[in-house]
């Protein structure tokens, strides 16, 4: 049993994020959710490329360069860069390309697999996460900045990302 079983809802959360993503202006896209915050463009890029740090540099899968983000364990919106806006049809590729990757994952990897060590000792000394352990902060991670999102797309009064969905 693969772990789509207990995580199916996930492609729905995407779906919902490019469509309140889609719509947007730069100006809707530059606006943060608070005082030295990240803009909305840097939040969901930062979102999605932290799929490719996780998944493909940190866990081996493969498809990095069918994104954006060919150089996530140096460089992703918000954390390393705030100079390189991307606009909403960028925004939407990037969740789009690297939801790809997740969505094979889902496919692949088994609940029986989710207890397998990856060691990433030559990253960072005694780096070694579980399958579970990566699964859990990438679901996680997605779920923290779409609420980080719809606090911005309420205020500006926009359709916010709805992550269970019909």
């Amino acid at each position: 049993m693969t772990i789509r079983s207990v995580l199916g809802a996930w492609p729905r959360l995407n779906a919902s994020m490019v469509d309140a993503i889609a719509p947007l202006s730069e100006d809707d896209l530059a606006q943060p959710a608070g005082p030295d915050r990240w803009p909305l463009w840097a939040v969901v890029g930062h979102l999605a490329c932290q799929r490719v740090f996780w998944l493909c540099d940190f866990a081996g899968e493969p498809g990095t360069d069918t994104t954006p983000f060919t150089n996530a364990a140096w460089s992703c919106p918000g954390d390393e860069d705030l100079v390189n806006v991307l606009d909403a049809e960028q925004l939407v590729h990037a969740l789009q390309s690297t939801f790809v990757i997740v969505d094979r994952v889902l496919d692949t990897w088994t609940l029986g697999s989710l207890v397998d060590d990856i060691d990433r000792s030559d990253l960072e000394p005694g780096w070694v996460l579980t399958r579970g352990n990566v699964t859990e902060r990438v679901h996680a991670h997605d779920l923290w900045h779409c609420a980080e999102a719809n606090e911005i797309l309420t205020r500006l009064g926009r359709g916010s990302i709805d992550p269970w969905g019909a």
